[in-house]
């Protein structure tokens, strides 16, 4: 009885601890897809700010 209790109890803890594990992971991936998205949206803006720039200085 104590045995089958025991496994119960470690199956639980390793899904709550594997739900706590995913849920970092795909955080992580997230915030990680979110700033390449956020370096490509900036440097579209920085080259179109510097060829609009560049074009208004021409003499």
């Amino acid at each position: 009885m104590s045995r089958s209790f025991w496994t119960v109890v470690g199956v639980i803890v390793a899904i709550v601890v594997a739900w706590f594990l995913v849920d970092a992971l795909f955080s992580l991936m997230w915030m990680l897809a979110k700033l390449a998205v956020v370096a490509v949206v900036a440097v579209v803006v920085y080259l179109a700010l510097r060829s609009a720039l560049s074009g208004s200085r021409e003499e």
